[in-house]
Formats: structure tokens, sequence, C-alpha cells
């Protein structure tokens, strides 16, 4: 599905490209929603109500829009905190701005350069299927070492010692 090859006009790809992940990240938010109402009706439900979560929840609905948005620019980020948006029941108000703001600047990145990385690999598939394995592993080992340094930082700034 690469929008340069729709053969629209670029407003009208840009348009389309906004209101799809619009949608998308919108359906995430409210499964998120049921799937906190569903979890109140479990032993989750004590713990969902302790002053501890709820002080979180608090946390997250008044200072958690930048995130919305900025998650637009990530890979598997994204739903995850549209999700987490969504069960934390972020308001509408919050929410809604937040997701436009990341919907345009998605949009105008997957319409403009976001295939160039998966055409890149298919082009070197075709000329050495050994070659694309390869810089995939490489950008899967990058992607590792990234997230467990980030966790290794976390812990040490976590440590009080």
């Amino acid at each position: 599905m690469d929008p340069t090859g729709w053969g629209a006009p670029f407003p009208i790809v840009i348009a389309a490209l906004f209101v799809i992940v619009l949608l998308r990240s919108n359906a995430t938010y409210w499964v998120g929603r049921l799937v906190a109402n569903g979890a109140h009706r479990t032993r989750a439900a004590r713990w969902m109500d302790s002053p501890g979560y709820q002080r979180a929840v608090e946390r997250i609905n008044r200072w958690g829009a930048p995130a919305v948005s900025v998650s637009f620019l990530t890979i598997g980020v994204q739903t995850l905190v549209n999700l987490a948006a969504g069960a934390t029941r972020m308001p509408l108000v919050r929410y809604v701005p937040a997701t436009v703001v990341g919907a345009v600047a998605w949009a105008f990145l997957y319409g403009t350069v976001g295939f160039v990385g998966f055409e890149a690999l298919a082009l070197l598939w075709e000329h050495s299927p050994a070659a694309a394995l390869a810089a995939a592993a490489i950008a899967l080992a990058g992607l590792v070492w990234f997230f467990l340094r980030q966790a290794r930082r976390r812990t040490v700034d976590a440590d009080p010692a």
C-alpha cells in the first residue's frame, strides 16, 4: 500500500493518510476504554481503584497529550500509547487535538519518505537476499541494543544507592 503509487495528487494522498491514521488511532483509544471497563469487572478493579493507580492515571491524562502526538513518529509505540490513553480515559478534549497533531505529522512522513526504507530493502533483496537479511538483522540488533540501553539507564536512575 505504497501511497506514492496511488496516482492521486499529493494533497489527496496526504488527506487520505490523515483520515486513515486518525480513524485507526481513535478506534484504538476506544478499544482501550472498553478493555478498562471490562477490567473493572475483575479482580483488577481493586488495583485500578487504588490511590496510586488513580494518581498515575491523573498524571497521564494531564501530561500525556504530547506523548500521544510524538507516538505517531514511532513504530510500534503508537498503538500502545493510544490504547493506554483509552484505558486511562484521557479526556477527549486533550486526546483528540493530540491525535490530530500526530496524524498530520504521520501523514506527511508516510506520504513522502515513509516507504523509502521498505523500497530500499526490497531493491536490496532483488540483488542479494543475503545482504537484505543481513541489513534487517543489523537494524534489529540496533533496536535491541537501544532498548536494552534505555532499560539499563532506567534501572541505574531508579537505584537510590
